[in-house]
Formats: C-alpha cells, sequence, structure tokens
C-alpha cells in the first residue's frame, strides 16, 4: 500500500509498468518476486529438437542457489525448476518454454519499514518514487537478486546448446574486496581451465587466493558489513563474425544481460579501461596465420571483439560487482512519510558477499547473448 502522507517527490508516473524482457532471436522474459509464490522465465524461440539435461540445469542453478556457504544469505531455496511447457521427451519442442522456481523459505516481515525508510545502496527509494507505494517491498520484490535463478535457467539452457556447438562459457572470481585470484589466458584459453572454477565450492583459479577471499567476507561479515569484487567471463569457440556494429555489437548484447544482474555496476570488456593509459603500438593485437590457416592474434587487449563483431579469439570480460546493501551497521536514511532523517538498522537474511554467486549468472548472461548472437547468423546465412 501506498505511504500516507507522501512528500511531493512523488508522482503518478503514468508508464509505471515492470517489463523485463530481453528481444532478440530469443525473447527472454523473467517474472515474480523474491517473497511472491514463486519466480520463473519464458523463453521463446528456442529451436525445436535440443537435448536439455535437467540434472545439468539443475547443477548449474546450485551454483548460484542461496544457503551454499559461510558467503552467502542463509536463506535456503532448493531451486528447483518445474519446466511447464517448451519440452518433450527430453528435448525441446518448438514451444515457449516455461519454468517456474517456486519460492518456499521467505521471512516478508523483515522487509516492512523499507517502503518508508529506503535501504541506502538499494531500489527501495527508487522503486517509491516510480511504483508509488504499490511495488513490493518484500526481499526487494522483482528488483532481488532472487531474480536471477530464472536467468541462470535460461543461460544454463544456452550453455548446454553452444557446449554441442563447441562453444564453452565459464567464468571465476576475479577479485573479492581488492584480493585477486589469477587471470584467464586471454590468448590461449583452454576448455579445461575455463571451466574448472565452476566445478568448485568457491569459484577461483588460485585456491591459496580463493581462501585468502573468505577470510576477508568472513571478516567483513563479522563487522556487520558486506565486500564487492570482480568476476572474469569468458566464452571460447566462438567463430569470427557474430554480432554487428554500433548499437548491437556483442558488447553491447553481453552488457545489456549483465545490468540485468542487480549487483553489476560495470562491465568492460578485453583490457577494458587499462586501454586510456595506452598508445596505438602498446594496445593493438597484431594478426597472424596459425599452423591451421586461422587468422588469429598475438595479444587479445580487445576481448574478442572489433566493431562488435567477434574475431575468433577469446571473449573475455570483467565485471564490477558491488557490496551487498544490506548491512547490519545503522545506517543514515530518511523516513518518506515524515519527511525527516533516520537512521536504519536492518534485518534479515543477506550475503556478506554476492560475488560468488554472481559467477553463474555472469556465464548465464553471456551464454544468451552468444547463443542469440549465433541463432541470427544461422538465420542470415539460411536465408542466402
Amino acid at each position: 500500500m501506498p505511504l500516507d502522507g507522501w512528500p511531493r517527490i512523488f508522482h503518478n508516473n503514468e508508464d509505471n509498468t515492470m517489463s523485463s524482457i530481453y528481444y532478440g532471436q530469443l525473447t527472454v522474459s523473467l517474472f515474480g518476486q523474491s517473497h511472491a509464490p514463486g519466480i520463473g522465465v519464458t523463453i521463446d524461440g528456442l529451436p525445436a529438437g535440443e537435448a536439455i539435461d535437467l540434472e545439468e540445469l539443475q547443477a548449474f542453478l546450485n551454483r548460484r542457489a542461496p544457503g551454499r556457504g559461510p558467503w552467502a544469505t542463509t536463506r535456503k531455496e532448493e531451486d528447483r525448476p518445474e519446466i511447464l511447457s517448451g519440452l518433450a521427451g527430453g528435448y525441446t519442442c518448438g514451444a515457449p518454454l516455461a519454468a517456474l522456481i517456486r519460492n518456499t523459505n521467505t521471512r516478508s516481515g523483515d522487509y516492512d519499514n523499507l517502503r518508508d525508510i529506503p535501504r541506502p545502496g538499494h531500489a527501495d527509494y527508487t522503486a517509491q518514487v516510480k511504483y508509488g507505494g504499490f511495488q513490493d517491498v518484500a526481499g526487494g520484490g522483482h528488483f532481488s537478486g532472487r531474480l536471477t535463478a530464472p536467468l541462470c535457467i535460461a543461460g544454463g539452457i544456452c550453455k548446454q546448446i553452444l557446449a554441442r556447438k563447441g562453444i564453452y562459457v565459464g567464468a571465476h572470481i576475479a577479485a573479492v574486496g581488492g584480493i585477486p585470484d589469477q587471470s584467464y589466458d586471454p590468448v590461449n584459453l583452454d576448455r579445461e581451465t575455463l571451466l574448472a572454477p565452476g566445478g568448485r565450492d568457491f569459484p577461483v583459479l588460485d585456491p591459496d587466493a580463493g581462501t585468502r577471499m573468505q577470510g576477508a567476507i568472513a571478516q567483513a561479515k563479522e563487522d556487520l558489513d558486506s565486500l564487492g569484487g570482480l568476476v572474469e567471463c569468458a566464452v571460447i569457440g566462438l567463430p569470427a563474425g557474430l554480432g554487428d556494429p554500433m548499437l548491437d555489437g556483442m558488447e553491447n548484447r553481453i552488457a545489456r544481460l549483465a545490468f540485468a544482474i542487480p549487483a553489476v555496476k560495470g562491465v568492460a570488456f578485453g583490457a577494458g579501461f587499462a586501454v586510456a593509459d595506452r598508445r596505438g603500438s602498446q594496445n593493438n593485437d597484431p594478426f597472424y596465420f596459425d599452423e591451421a590457416g586461422q587468422v588469429r592474434t598475438r595479444t587479445n587487449h580487445a576481448g574478442g571483439i572489433l566493431g562488435g563483431i567477434t574475431n575468433g579469439m577469446p571473449l573475455v570480460f570483467q565485471a564490477a560487482v558491488k557490496p551487498t546493501p544490506s548491512i547490519g551497521q545503522p545506517q543514515e536514511s530518511v523516513s518518506l512519510s515524515r519527511g525527516e532523517n533516520t537512521t536504519l538498522v536492518i534485518h534479515g537474511r543477506h550475503d556478506p558477499c554476492i560475488v560468488p554467486r554472481a559467477v553463474p549468472c555472469l556465464e548465464a548472461a553471456a551464454a544468451i547473448a552468444v547463443y542469440d548472437a549465433w541463432l541470427e547468423q544461422q538465420k542470415r546465412s539460411n536465408a542466402k
């Protein structure tokens, strides 16, 4: 319900609907709220005849699920998807694929005061302005990271289809609280190294770095605080020629989906912002023919993309993940109903660091964008 005695900042916005849809050859629509009966996804555009291994999909979803380690929220959810349509006998049947995850472990009372006193760093305030108090605040509603579970359903399906085409997507924690992991080799990245972090409880390349990161997360949790970090994601096996210039480049497609992950605040491809400090002679990636006669580059500062189009090298990007805004320390905020400054103490179950759970989410975002571009390229080829 809306607040009584709104300050003048609130207004009736005529465009106050929530729509979370990715349009392309695939249409991916996310629905639900954090504490609603369920959350889910519909996927239009999946070709018929693609085998989907539901056990493999569940293993992928488990990597993102809450309650899996001391670095995550204690909220426990099975995150077991119910496939409502789109599969028959283990294969896509051409119909829209719809999947539902039921929410079973909610404590909505922890969020009762957040409509009036918004959390710093969270969408409580902006949602109140846009939706006039009718938005669901429990668990963050539709703004919650809980909605990345159905994103991972779509991405997990795309990952399976891409793998059968020799295209693999993987990611790892690149840093937490300033503690770095090893980086992927942007030129000679093999499948085993790419996918290895996904098979570990704490998805890093260097276990010693992971141990230090976990110690820092534990300290932040003890301090009633949180930590942010970086995730590095890569795609190998890509042909040259996927994507388009300008507004439909591969960077654009991936970034749009990466920013669907609520905690992501920045995305950089290849060398990213480091290119600003280089000369062209340092940043250009020299071309050469390899032994198989394929065009490759000696370095990969471009991250596998030139002019929005894949060049056949590993596609590599990093995403900056902010610290969880829901922390236990008292924070300055405002009472929107009273129009005065106040102090907020947040209750509930929250991640001291969201970065480990963001790793599969970024894989999902990349997989959807890459498979969508691959389908588009196939459509163009078939039209010739």
